[in-house]
């Protein structure tokens, strides 16, 4: 039943993809994974299984999950002011034909979850780099947002979508709602009680060798490109997202393993242990105003962080997830109760475009098996 799978994730290593991981649960128990390549190209290391990725946007959900925790315990509404608990965002400004001028409508936390609150994702502003040198390149996370705040908006907030930092200051946000810092709340409450060891928002310089080669460009006319690993510096392009050493990115900052995310989506699937069953069908319902352009898949939707079905009864899509810039992608389909994780380490990749195609492929195989 699984053949189409198996023939669709080996068209990828004609993509540029040295290799990948994916597997798939149902009902709670795997029916199917494929590993196939190379972790390591240029050194002949066949892809085991046990790899550690940049997972870049797949990051998203923890933030977002950290976040509605919180939302849970009552410790804000998702239509307060940002600047009730972040004051820097106050009064901010907006890039406009005619210039920067003040902005009219001020952020709201949930701009933040739905990608609406102006933001965009300039790592290298000039004042962001000025937290750079103001830090001594540690760039605490809740210190940052103080730079970010500097930057003018793209729009109003509330009028548009746009693919942002926003997350990154969601996690200072839980911050400042925990008095923890990030990525040790994280830890504390969803990494270590789903036992996912492999987990961590703040990678140590001298643990990156623990993670699987990295790679861009692959599709593009120059070929694949292996990104080298360097020492933590301003333009260090292995984790672009990273700001500094201290910075833990909320958006794109993780690194994982198949096997830990799994751990995470299988929890969501469940409804247990990470945020409550309400909480999961509201992050989990289209958030945008009618007509807002997303640059989704047809059929989805945007919710708190993740897409999610516009309308499962007219056109058949059930899963909610995301996707990551080196190529990570997943999925939770309540309706057809399976989870799966799709891994590969190469940014730019022009299968970023038809991985949305595995969730259908999926659905599929498994009205097969169950006949």
């Amino acid at each position: 039943m699984f053949h189409e799978i198996d023939q669709f994730l080996d068209s990828f290593l004609t993509m540029e993809i040295p290799g990948y991981d994916f597997r798939v649960l149902h009902h709670g128990k795997e029916v199917y994974r494929r590993i196939n390549g190379f972790s390591d190209i240029e050194n002949r290391i066949p892809m085991n299984g046990s790899e550690r990725y940049n997972i870049y946007s797949c990051s998203k959900v923890f933030t977002v999950c950290a976040a509605l925790q919180l939302w849970e315990k009552g410790l804000y509404q998702l239509d307060d002011l940002l600047a009730d608990y972040m004051p820097e965002f106050a009064e901010m400004t907006v890039n406009t034909p005619d210039g920067i001028r003040p902005a009219q409508n001020r952020i709201t936390i949930r701009h933040l979850f739905t990608m609406t609150a102006g933001f965009t994702y300039d790592l290298y502003s000039e004042n962001l780099k000025q937290a750079w040198a103001d830090t001594d390149g540690r760039c605490p996370t809740r210190e940052t947002m103080k730079y970010l705040a500097k930057d003018p908006l793209a729009f109003e907030p509330g009028t548009a979508w746009n693919y942002s930092l926003c997350h990154d200051v969601l996690a200072a946000l839980v911050e400042v709602l925990s008095g923890m810092k990030f990525e040790e709340y994280v830890r504390q409450n969803i990494f270590e009680p789903l036992g996912m060891t492999q987990s961590t928002f703040l990678l140590p310089v001298e643990e990156y060798n623990t993670v699987c080669a990295q790679y861009t460009d692959a599709g593009q006319p120059t070929g694949r490109k292996r990104l080298e690993l360097t020492a933590f510096s301003p333009t260090d392009r292995y984790c672009p997202y990273r700001l500094g050493t201290e910075y833990a990115s909320g958006g794109a900052g993780c690194v994982s393993t198949v096997e830990d995310y799994l751990r995470f989506l299988e929890a969501l699937r469940k409804k247990e242990g990470v945020i409550k069953p309400e909480t999961i069908a509201v992050m989990t319902t289209p958030q945008l105003p009618s007509g807002m352009e997303t640059w989704l898949p047809p059929n989805y939707a945007y919710g708190l962080g993740v897409r999610c079905a516009m309308d499962p009864v007219q056109n058949g899509v059930t899963d909610y997830g995301w996707g990551g810039a080196a190529g990570a992608f997943l999925a939770v389909d309540p309706v057809h109760d399976f989870t799966f994780y799709y891994a590969q380490h190469v940014r730019n990749s022009t299968v970023q475009t038809q991985r949305i195609q595995l969730a259908q492929l999926v659905r599929k195989a498994l009205s097969g098996l169950n006949r």
